[in-house]
């Protein structure tokens, strides 16, 4: 299927791994030019030449602080003055520390808040008169099925991450038609975040074997976690003409974990 990229103009936040870098990969794999951040450099280093292999298109890397926001709206203004204008835009950011309520401190909370919500309201912000301007302008927010059901020892995404979807579904109304605004709601993919757990938990002997451990990572009906690349699919037919009809949904990508 040809999602109708080629030449598209796309920015993706804390894209430097994860999936983030596995949307914007495919975007990349489209023909998209694809600008990315992160705060390590060698994250960012990798991912540009993930994505220079990935595509003809051009790419931008840059190290930029999602929870700063005067960094977030220098990184639009370079994808900007770079790429020639921007169409897309999908959101990513790092889990919240995971605990219970009445473990979480304060100062958790708040740079939970900035981390989940205000990166994607200053993204957003900077980004829509730009999109406006352009004919395919989208917004794909990559939030959790946490919003929908609650995971243990995570208040804080369960908590804070509605609120992207409660954004998510306000843009999308004040933004059409000219912009389309969507959410993906993952479960479980092997990321290198779930990799370093189940190998953590491995040492401590609470898995006999890596395998062992990420399969009890799942709970979905397809008996498996997800593959980066599933997601990233995912978040490109979102972003493309192919779902030109769509807007203001929050889809699980979940394997069919999720039970509501």
């Amino acid at each position: 299927m040809d999602f109708e990229l080629d030449g598209d103009a796309a920015l993706c936040t804390a894209a430097t791994s994860g999936l983030g870098l596995a949307s914007a990969e495919r975007l990349a794999s489209e023909g998209a030019d694809v600008a990315v951040c992160g705060t390590t450099r060698a994250h960012v280093e990798r991912a540009r030449e993930r994505l220079d292999a990935a595509g003809d298109g051009d790419v931008l890397a840059v190290r930029a602080d999602i929870t700063d926001p005067d960094e977030v709206e220098a990184f639009v203004d370079e994808t900007v003055e770079t790429f020639g204008g921007l169409d897309h835009v999908v959101t990513s950011a790092g889990g919240p520390a995971p605990g219970p309520f009445l473990d979480t401190t304060e100062r958790e909370w708040y740079t939970a808040y900035d981390v989940l919500v205000m990166s994607v309201v200053w993204t957003t912000r900077a980004a829509y008169p730009y999109l406006r301007e352009s004919e395919t302008g989208t917004i794909v927010n990559i939030a959790s099925r946490s919003v929908r059901e609650v995971i243990d020892d995570l208040v804080l995404s369960n908590a804070v991450r509605r609120a992207v979807v409660g954004l998510m579904k306000t843009q999308s109304r004040e933004f059409a038609p000219e912009v389309r605004v969507n959410a993906v709601l993952p479960g479980a993919h092997e990321t290198p975040r779930i990799e370093e757990l189940v190998e953590a938990a491995v040492e401590r002997g609470e898995y006999a074997s890596y395998e062992e451990g990420i399969e009890a990572w799942s709970d979905a009906p397809l008996e498996r976690v997800g593959q980066p690349e599933e997601l990233g699919d995912v978040v490109a037919f979102l972003s493309s003409a192919r779902s030109s009809y769509v807007t203001g949904t929050a889809l699980p990508v979940d394997g069919g974990a999720m039970r509501s």
